[in-house]
């Protein structure tokens, strides 16, 4: 899971590095491990600076006037495979053909074969266990093969300077080989920027226009609501299968993969977007307020005539819209039950268990007077390894509360998802071969009640019913819809995914000038 975006501003005096940053910090909550900024200035130079850190960490004032252009890329990463090294921050970048930056959010299930192919036929260097590094050299593989190489400064020699048909080109033959959950917001320097999303557009890419002194400006973002902030408007969903490139002469679009199902990842809506978002069409305030009612449904039809709750109290922050919807719904007092501190991260997406543990009572503080002698319902946007649960719950016991029950706005999470989420191992999931019952017992509650998979399908897709039909929810069902996801690759994935293969760390990036004589 990531947050990515990218930024063409029309005044080629003006630097991107402002609006990236900015952009990454309303993204901070997609990732946390490392942040990073790629611009093109003047001649196609390219500038970087990224590091492990948040935003706020890896970014000083120094650092971002260094990063000149009115041209870049951003992204905060949180790794779904492989280690936490400095090294593996993104964006990534080659210099051949070209030079070529790629931000991504997702995960490719089909890693092994690219790079041995990569390495054995392509004969391009790999330098790290990233998959974004893969999917960035697979795509300078199909453009070198255009055999335009024309750079600044060169006589013409007959080989023409790449166009976007041969981008185009070159982005057919990335979908051709990669598969899996993607989206990508990339760089040719001197050239332009580009976009593409996977071709069930499993992970989300939007795009806006901004209207300035000197022009049009654009910006690509995994979410609408950088777009929102920064003051860009007509936003426009990428398409699953279509790729997207912005220069200083406008937006040229291709459908490069068609045929498969539309099937956005339904977790987007439950727990990673921001509620101000709007994401293919869809609210996701409004989506989460459905699934606090259709919630409140499952928890009538489990306590029945025994319901015996006195106030309904959400984890914050992103359960919030949907607890108030579900007391509304069951004419329950709701209350905030829960002093959080705003500078601890998120913990579901914390690198290692023993941090992850320590953080909940750190971020939260439990209120007495909400709970003292009260039959409480707390509710959650999902219940994923239970180590917050679990210490929640305690917290509301200790706080005085007589029963506690814990209803999740999201089905039982019982597989590992493989499209760009870190649920790392299925051993370590919770609700994996567990009944409610036993959730509820492994994590202290009186009772788990869970939402049913239907009621949460149909809480997202009533927004768009003419477009959204489908959902990737393999973590509830072990279903994927790519259709590639075997055994073997399971138990691969789940090595690469372990807390001890993160654990190697670096020092934060400086700012570094990388030249290279690029097409103009």
């Amino acid at each position: 899971m990531c947050g990515i975006n990218g930024v063409l501003l029309a005044d080629t005096s003006a630097s991107a590095s402002a609006e990236l940053y900015e952009g990454l910090g309303l993204l901070q909550h997609r990732g946390q491990d490392a942040a990073g900024i790629i611009t093109c200035g003047h001649k196609g130079r390219l500038y970087q600076c990224k590091g492990n850190g948040m935003v706020r960490d890896v970014f000083e004032p120094r650092q971002l006037l260094g990063l000149q252009g009115n041209l870049g890329v951003g992204h905060v990463r949180y790794p779904t495979a492989g280690t936490s090294s400095n090294a593996e921050a993104q964006p990534f970048y080659v210099n051949s053909p070209y030079g070529i930056v790629f931000a991504h959010n997702g995960n490719l299930t089909n890693s092994r074969e690219l790079r041995d192919f990569l390495d054995h036929e392509a004969h391009r260097h790999v330098n790290t266990d990233s998959d974004s590094e893969l999917l960035l050299n697979i795509f300078a593989d199909h453009l070198n093969k255009t055999g335009k190489f024309r750079q600044v400064g060169e006589c013409s020699s007959g080989r023409g300077r790449v166009n976007e048909d041969d981008i185009f080109t070159a982005l057919e033959g990335v979908y051709a080989q990669c598969k899996g959950g993607y989206a990508c917001i990339g760089i040719i320097a001197g050239f332009g920027l580009i976009g593409f999303r996977d071709p069930n557009g499993i992970r989300p890419l939007i795009y806006g226009q901004r209207v300035s002194s000197h022009g049009t400006d654009y910006m690509m973002a995994s979410e609408s609501v950088v777009l929102d902030a920064l003051g860009f408007t007509n936003f426009v969903d990428v398409l699953p299968g279509e790729a997207v490139i912005i220069t200083k002469t406008g937006i040229a679009k291709r459908q490069c993969r068609s045929g498969q199902p539309f099937t956005p990842d339904i977790f987007e809506y439950v727990y990673f977007a921001r509620p101000d978002s709007i994401m293919d069409g869809v609210s996701v305030y409004k989506a989460r307020l459905a699934m606090g009612e259709a919630l409140a449904t499952a928890v009538q039809r489990a306590l029945g005539r025994n319901m015996d709750i006195d106030v309904v109290i959400p984890v914050p922050d992103t359960s919030r819209c949907s607890a108030l919807q579900c007391s509304y719904k069951l004419n329950i007092l709701y209350r905030e039950g829960f002093v959080k501190n705003r500078y601890i991260g998120r913990t579901f997406i914390m690198p290692g268990q023993q941090q992850r543990k320590k953080s909940v009572r750190r971020k939260l503080n439990a209120m007495n007077m909400e709970f003292a002698g009260k039959n409480v319902l707390l509710v959650d946007d999902s219940i994923v390894r239970g180590t917050t649960s679990y210490e929640i719950i305690q917290m509301a016991r200790e706080a005085g509360a007589k029963k506690v029950y814990f209803a999740s706005c999201a089905p039982p999470i019982r597989f590992p998802n493989v499209y760009g989420i870190d649920m790392p191992t299925r051993q370590e999931l919770v609700a994996h071969n567990r009944t409610a019952e036993e959730v509820a017992k492994e994590i202290g509650a009186d009772r788990v009640i869970y939402q049913e998979l239907d009621d949460l399908v149909n809480s997202v897709r009533k927004f768009n019913p003419t477009r959204m039909h489908e959902f990737d929810v393999s973590v509830f069902n072990g279903c994927y819809i790519t259709g590639d996801i075997d055994e073997e690759y399971l138990v691969h994935l789940e090595d690469l995914r372990n807390d001890n293969a993160k654990d190697k760390v670096a020092p934060a990036g400086e700012v570094i000038g990388l030249h290279n004589s690029l097409l103009v």
